[in-house]
């Protein structure tokens, strides 16, 4: 008798309209998760390859790595992108597109250059390349979480990173083999340019407009840009001081001493910092103050953000010049280094990812952190062996000729065995970290400030993998490679020491969403 009072069940027609939407929205998913991904190797891996071609110095492309600031510092204009609307597109839609065509034609003007001749205007280039990028992450995290219903997140989360990862297939492994197949750096360039372009016009014409669920604050517009100007200031006085004070006491900013030009780096970031955040206060950039207050608020918010840069610093410090290392230290053809290193790296990545997902169902996030922070590092132990044993110690492995649309090879390859049993344990520990290294954020962001708060989880987690460059260039240049790698098994042992220590507020965060990976 009460039957008539139950809802009908939903009819085919309102199945089939749900199921088009989900499918509009995870395609919108796919397209934005690949044009995230494509710029990160152009200004880490791929450009360092392009930088050993030309013979740039060791120590030289360790410096370059410094291209990469930018996505540590994208928290500090990410409320700016939450805050103001370019017109006609929409806030989120509309600063996806602008930062889309400008990273086009900067990719377009970097093929244009060489690192040989004009180093000074490449680095200049790089630079724009990677601010745009770390931009970039920051609207499309937010576009993600505004347009993705909470039961759709988990299924998004993972079609993000299959795309993002398919995208650094394409510019970190696939433009090394055309690299050497077309013996032109700079047409590789131009051709990442146009497939920029490409999605730049798709998100033009199929991204579905989105109404953040959470308005930004009712602050003075003014007063938001001129807090963000006196941040700026506070970088560039903080620059200038730390020169000064190190040039007062006898040190030469143009020393040939590769040690004196890495301690001005980090005096200028020491100072530049502090000195942006006060400025920021004072101005009153409140959108930024009032999410850093947020988060600093959190009972051991210090103590996890110590957590989040030592975690991967042992991974970055393996990594960070994997691919002069591979090319110049061991001999291996670009080829080779692209096909091992970045297409079949990338893909065991992705099966550490879902290996680890699987494992996080059944350990929690402290157990988690604890087991695949050892695994990375005994993964590092691998490059150790490769730098001493040298190439073909294991013997060769045949890889198959195969014919893409995007990419062939005639022939079989021959890859050594040795750095295809490295690059799998590094790369399937390192995707089982990422997995529960993103549920930590997850789990520490504010929700009411969750764009802001993650793209400044993200640009601490990037810490390492930036600012470790310059000192591992010169370090390796230094010790040389073998004490190089087994240095970097002993920063990675205070990232596992943390995770013990913090084990109690870690089981406190319990079990937050767990996606597949993310960039790292």
């Amino acid at each position: 008798m009460f039957c008539r009072f139950l809802p009908a069940p939903p009819g085919p027609l309102f199945l089939t309209a749900l199921h088009l939407a989900r499918g509009w929205r995870l395609s919108a998913i796919l397209l934005l998760g690949f044009a995230s991904g494509l710029p990160l190797a152009l200004t880490g891996q791929a450009m360092q390859a392009w930088l050993t071609i030309d013979g740039i110095d060791l120590a030289t492309i360790g410096f370059f790595g410094l291209v990469g600031i930018p996505y540590t510092f994208k928290f500090l204009w990410a409320p700016l992108m939450d805050r103001f609307e370019p017109p006609w597109l929409g806030r989120r839609r509309g600063w996806l597109v602008l930062t889309q065509l400008a990273l086009a034609a900067l990719l377009w003007w970097m093929s244009t250059l060489s690192p040989a001749a004009a180093p000074a205007p490449f680095a200049m280039a790089a630079v724009l390349v990677a601010f745009l990028s770390a931009s970039q992450d920051v609207v499309v995290d937010a576009y993600r979480t505004d347009l993705l219903p909470e039961e759709e997140r988990g299924l998004g989360a993972s079609v993000h990173v299959f795309a993002y990862r398919l995208a650094m297939i394409l510019s970190g492994g696939i433009a090394l083999i055309w690299a050497g197949q077309w013996q032109s750096w700079p047409r590789v360039y131009e051709t990442m340019a146009a497939i920029m372009l490409a999605c730049s016009v798709l998100s033009l014409l199929m991204l579905p407009g989105v109404s953040a669920a959470l308005k930004p604050l009712a602050s003075d517009p003014r007063r938001e840009l001129l807090g963000f100007v006196a941040m700026l200031g506070g970088v560039i006085v903080g620059y200038w001081l730390a020169r000064l004070l190190l040039i007062a006491v006898g040190l030469d900013p143009n020393d040939a001493n590769r040690w004196i030009q890495l301690l001005f780096v980090l005096a200028e970031i020491a100072l530049a910092l502090p000195l942006a955040a006060w400025a920021a206060k004072r101005a009153g950039f409140e959108t930024l103050n009032r999410s850093l207050s947020s988060y600093f608020s959190q009972q051991g918010a210090a103590a996890f953000l110590a957590l989040i840069i030592l975690y991967k610093l042992g991974d970055a410090f393996a990594g960070s010049l994997t691919t002069p290392f591979l090319i110049k230290g061991m001999g291996f053809a670009q080829e080779e280094v692209g096909i091992a290193n970045k297409v079949i790296g990338i893909w065991l990545t992705i099966f550490g990812a879902f290996l680890g997902g699987l494992i996080m169902t059944r350990l929690a996030l402290y157990r988690s952190l604890l087991l695949f922070g050892v695994l990375q590092l005994v993964s590092n132990f691998g490059f150790y062996l490769l730098a001493q044993l040298g190439k073909g110690a294991w013997g060769e492995v045949t890889v198959p000729a195969f014919d893409w649309w995007i990419v062939s090879l005639a022939q079989p390859a021959v890859l050594d065995g040795l750095l295809l049993a490295v690059i799998a344990g590094e790369n399937i520990s390192g995707g089982m970290g990422t997995v529960a290294f993103v549920a930590l954020l997850m789990g520490l962001c504010n929700q009411q400030f969750t764009a802001t708060h993650y793209a400044m989880l993200s640009a601490f987690a990037a810490v390492g993998r930036i600012y470790v460059s310059p000192l591992s260039g010169v370090l390796s240049a230094s010790i040389g490679w073998p004490a190089f790698f087994l240095f970097s098994i002993v920063v990675a042992v205070p990232g596992v020491v943390m995770v013990w220590w913090l084990r109690s507020a870690l089981n406190a965060l319990g079990r937050p969403p767990v996606v597949a990976a993310a960039d790292d």
